[in-house]
C-alpha cells in the first residue's frame, strides 16, 4: 500500500523510514512524531488511535483503516478521502474495506 500511495503522489514515511522498524514504540510516541512532523498518521490500530485522538486532537490527522489485501484499492480510497478532506488537521478519518458483493 505504501508504494501505491507513493505512486499517487503521497509523501509516505513508514516506521522503517523513521528508523523505528522492529522496535516497540508506544502509540503515543508514534502520534507525537507524526504531529511534530506535520504528517497524517495512517494506521490499522483503530481502537488505540481513536482513544489517543480523543485525549489529544492536536495532530495533522489520523486515518483509521481496516485491513484490506487489495492494497492498490485501499490506497485509492485513502487518496480519495484525503482529496475530499483538504484540512485533515485534528480530524479522525476512516477508510474501510468495501463489503463483499
Amino acid at each position: 500500500m505504501v508504494e501505491a500511495l507513493r505512486k499517487l503522489g503521497h509523501d509516505v514515511q513508514t516506521t522503517r523510514d523513521a528508523g523505528k522498524d522492529g522496535k516497540a514504540v508506544p502509540d503515543v510516541d508514534v502520534l507525537e512524531h507524526a504531529a511534530e512532523n506535520a504528517r497524517i498518521l495512517l494506521t490499522l490500530n483503530r481502537l488505540d488511535f481513536k482513544r489517543l485522538h480523543r485525549a489529544n486532537p492536536r495532530h495533522a490527522g489520523i486515518v483509521l483503516c481496516t485491513f484490506d489485501p487489495d492494497f492498490a484499492g485501499q490506497a485509492e480510497r485513502i487518496h480519495a478521502l484525503l482529496a475530499a478532506s483538504p484540512d485533515p488537521n485534528g480530524q479522525l478519518l476512516r477508510v474501510n474495506r468495501p463489503s463483499a458483493p
